[in-house]
């Protein structure tokens, strides 16, 4: 049978499921090319990452895996016009568990004169309450600093209900005692299913990096934006992750003491 004939029988008989897939696939592709330039998306080569160029208030977080920092080079760092400006130091784990590089990352950052954040990764199947005292034991808020931020990103097999009334007493213990309404950190799946309905007054830190946009979240309450995980940063060894604030610029002060 010819070539011809058969695209022709194809057509015939498939021929409004094809149509129909091809006008989904042009908008897709119109969707996806959109959000892109919304976000004005640019390789940075000193990065090693693409950064969304539509923010202009760019920052990192960094923990115990990240090793000994040189904070002086961290802030010295600056490639086609993105200076990092903010960093979250991870300062404890679970009911005990502290960071071994905190107490001096904390010290080094504000010398940097990096705007810094500490936060707490919280584990459902510890007390919330001896968890908020351990971060309260090692973390020492300043005026300028972010809100104290809790890191949820595991379940650890534990029902909806122990995990929101458990991170919620987290939040309500730790915003009594600084004073400020803490920031949650988690990504697009655990915020649809325990955070959003939820804890929609607490502001929001969102890590996702397949989505080139940020519809997806309430633009209302999301602040923050972990787009990659896999960046480079003079001083620092390893991958690191990186991080944009969404708002307008003078709403910082909103997630801030």
């Amino acid at each position: 049978m010819k070539s011809r004939v058969l695209v022709n029988i194809i057509f015939r008989r498939y021929g409004l499921w094809i149509s129909a897939l091809m006008v989904l696939f042009v908008v897709v592709w119109v969707f996806r090319s959109r959000a892109k330039d919304e976000m004005d998306w640019r390789f940075v080569k000193a990065f090693g990452i693409r950064v969304p160029m539509r923010y202009g208030i760019h920052g990192i977080d960094v923990s115990r895996h990240n090793d000994r920092i040189n904070w002086q080079r961290v802030r010295q760092m600056e490639a086609d016009g993105v200076r990092l400006q903010f960093v979250f130091i991870k300062a404890t784990e679970g009911a005990t568990l502290a960071d071994k590089h905190f107490d001096k990352n904390w010290r080094e950052a504000k010398k940097s004169a990096l705007r810094r954040g500490a936060y707490h990764f919280y584990h459902p199947t510890r007390d919330p309450l001896k968890q908020a005292s351990n971060f309260i034991r090692h973390v020492e808020l300043s005026p300028g600093d972010f809100a104290p931020v809790v890191d949820f990103e595991v379940t650890n097999g534990q029902s909806d209900k122990t995990i929101i009334d458990g991170l919620r007493l987290w939040l309500e213990t730790i915003e009594a005692h600084y004073h400020a309404r803490p920031i949650i950190y988690t990504n697009g799946n655990l915020y649809r299913r325990y955070i959003k309905g939820n804890m929609d007054e607490y502001p929001l830190w969102i890590a996702d990096y397949s989505n080139p946009h940020l519809r997806n979240y309430d633009a209302d309450k999301l602040y923050l934006w972990q787009h990659n995980q896999s960046g480079w940063v003079q001083g620092i060894r390893g991958r690191v992750d990186f991080n944009v604030f969404v708002m307008d610029e003078d709403r910082l002060g909103d997630i801030c003491l």
